[in-house]
């Protein structure tokens, strides 16, 4: 046990009343300035604790972290979550999947981290992931088809991640192709699939899913402050993390199962019922670099968005940026 963590159990065991600091002094065997030293690195991990020149400290509110035990205990689900993984810090969660994926990770293996220090977005993007204050999210999926078939994943996510939100938060959600969850304009979730193949078929998927969910307008650094919101911006209340991420779970849990069942066209229809991107008009920048213009009508069976244009002519649009114009 280290410092931190017989600090806060001495701090705990009685939350009501203060403890003093020559009290901690002496249990801990360091100096008063050591206490003070450890009592400031508590308040960076999120602990408010109040401070008396007379009485010592307390423990005023507590940050709200992840942990294994609290998801376990409200999630079900049969297989999504059966394994779990909660970093404090990591350079993606992504990277630590594929890792647990390459070693043999099942299905619905669970990578959760407090912060990202670089974490991934679509394109080589990075994303912005502070401490304590999101879902930074890897889920491992192994799904039996053709690497064609894997941006239907993402959708597929997309769905999951909203139905979850409009469920847990009454925040009205919605999708925009292919894989950004946006309320009233704004992006709260992003949304990153990411394979591994052999011989054109899928070994492992891994959905990354990134949600700003507690964090306020001065979070954001300036040029994100007009593009993204967050879930407490948008309700006007905290909203439980850990009950959010099993609710994700759960949803995927389910979905995955309807799209081994059913195949792909009952998602695709989910997902036209919560998109932002149907019947609007639409400029769409590809991979090849061309640029489409027109109005979004639907998705074709792989997953693609098909638009058509003022001239009648019905493009798939398969990758790339898509931006909302009426």
């Amino acid at each position: 046990m280290n410092n931190h963590e017989r600090l806060l159990g001495i701090l705990d065991e009685d939350t009501s009343d203060y403890v003093s600091g020559e009290e901690i002094s002496r249990r801990l065997s360091v100096s008063r300035t050591a206490v003070w030293k450890q009592i400031n690195k508590l308040r960076e991990l999120g602990y408010n604790i109040e401070a008396s020149s007379r009485r010592g400290y307390r423990i005023v509110s507590r940050p709200d972290r992840l942990e294994v035990s609290k998801l376990a205990y409200m999630l079900n689900t049969q297989s999504f979550g059966q394994r779990i993984v909660v970093l404090d810090s990591t350079v993606s969660t992504q990277q630590d999947a594929m890792r647990l994926a390459e070693e043999g990770a099942p299905q619905g293996t669970v990578v959760l981290a407090e912060e990202q220090t670089a974490g991934r977005g679509r394109l080589g993007r990075k994303w912005f992931s502070p401490r304590g204050k999101g879902i930074w999210m890897s889920i491992v999926l192994r799904p039996n088809q053709p690497l064609a078939f894997t941006p239907q994943l993402t959708l597929l996510t997309g769905v999951a991640v909203c139905r979850a939100i409009r469920r847990l938060t009454d925040v009205e959600a919605g999708i925009k192709w292919p894989n950004d969850l946006l309320v009233h304009g704004r992006k709260v979730c992003g949304i990153l699939l990411e394979s591994a193949t052999e011989d054109q078929r899928v070994r492992y998927c891994i959905a990354g899913i990134g949600i700003d969910v507690n964090l306020n307008t001065e979070d954001y650094p300036e040029e994100l402050s007009r593009l993204g919101t967050s879930l407490k911006i948008e309700a006007g209340r905290e909203i439980d993390r850990t009950a959010l991420i099993a609710a994700v779970l759960e949803e995927m849990e389910q979905l995955c199962a309807l799209y081994a069942d059913e195949g792909f066209q009952p998602v695709a229809m989910l997902w036209e019922a919560l998109s932002v991107t149907m019947n609007r008009f639409v400029r769409a920048h590809t991979g090849q670099g061309k640029a489409v213009e027109g109005t979004a009508v639907g998705l074709d069976p792989s997953g693609a968005l098909v638009v058509e244009t003022e001239q009648g002519e019905r493009i798939q649009v398969v990758s790339g940026d898509v931006q909302l114009q009426g």
